[in-house]
């Protein structure tokens, strides 16, 4: 009933910003902590907090084999996603790393449904991601390569989510919180060590475990609050608002001043976004 006071957009805007503003902080503690000490401290604060909430192992008990392998994948690759995307924000804007992350997300769509409104949101992406890659590419390659392959490892995250989601064996959230205490695993050997300062440094470590509950706990809550309650056309559309979102976030957490030209890439992905259609959409507007 508490919940049901709130509208349902209130929960997108809470997941909208803190889904970016964690990754905001999180380059705010890179001068204490290194990057992927970083990021292995988010993956594992939120892996702890949803151990705690959901204690997963009970489901993993009862699943089998094919099901373990899905979400034992799902959690490597959210590991990865997670390292190549704070890799990422600590050599390029905030919101350029956004804007890319969504163009294989308007990809998959076309490819499920094809169709010219899908066709044309890929023209709107593609062309907002070459803006922004003929500014970025040049002064910071690795920055934009390792902003490529987040938003390659977002799509696959996306698909193994929804195999994960679609398995009458665990829940979504149950899914996640297995995926996390993998992840965290994963990605163990290369961000454990890297995060040992902090855990001499009780105001870094606040901060790793604040980055993790700020980035994946509330935004994941969230979502699934937004999602129980919102038209799935809907959602959609007000997903085009995230690469914006992280722009104004990096503009006024980070000073991350975008150029006109770097603008214009983002209205364009964004407009994609808001533009694509899902597979199950486009059939219903048929």
């Amino acid at each position: 009933m508490q919940r049901n006071r709130l509208p349902a957009h209130a929960y997108f805007v809470g997941s909208a910003v803190f889904h970016y503003l964690g990754p905001a902080f999180a380059v705010l503690l890179f001068a204490r902590v290194d990057v992927l000490g970083v990021a292995w401290l988010r993956i594992a604060a939120a892996g702890i907090v949803f151990a705690l909430w959901r204690r997963p192992w009970r489901v993993w008990r009862r699943l089998d084999g094919g099901t373990r392998r899905l979400v034992a994948g799902w959690g490597a690759v959210l590991a990865v996603m997670n390292s190549a995307f704070y890799l990422a924000i600590d050599r390029i804007p905030l919101g350029t790393v956004a804007a890319v992350e969504f163009l294989p997300v308007v990809v998959l769509a076309a490819l499920g449904a094809r169709t010219p409104r899908n066709g044309a949101a890929v023209g709107l992406a593609v062309a907002g991601v070459w803006l922004l890659s003929d500014v970025r590419l040049v002064a910071e390659p690795w920055g934009f390569l390792f902003a490529a392959a987040n938003a390659v490892l977002f799509a696959l995250y996306i698909v193994l989510g929804h195999r994960v989601a679609r398995n009458e064996a665990v829940t979504g959230i149950d899914g996640l919180a297995l995926a996390m205490l993998v992840a965290a695993v994963v990605a163990a050997p290369i961000g454990f060590l890297d995060a040992a300062p902090a855990f001499v440094d009780p105001v870094a470590l606040a901060a790793g475990i604040g980055v993790g509950i700020t980035s994946s706990v509330i935004p994941y809550v969230c979502d699934q609050l937004a999602m129980a309650r919102l038209p799935r056309a809907t959602y959609a559309l007000l997903v085009s608002l995230l690469p914006a979102t992280a722009t104004m976030i990096g503009i006024i957490v980070l000073a991350q001043l975008p150029t006109a030209v770097e603008m214009a890439g983002v209205v364009l992905v964004a407009g994609g976004v808001a533009l694509h259609r899902e597979r199950r959409e486009a059939a219903v507007a048929a």
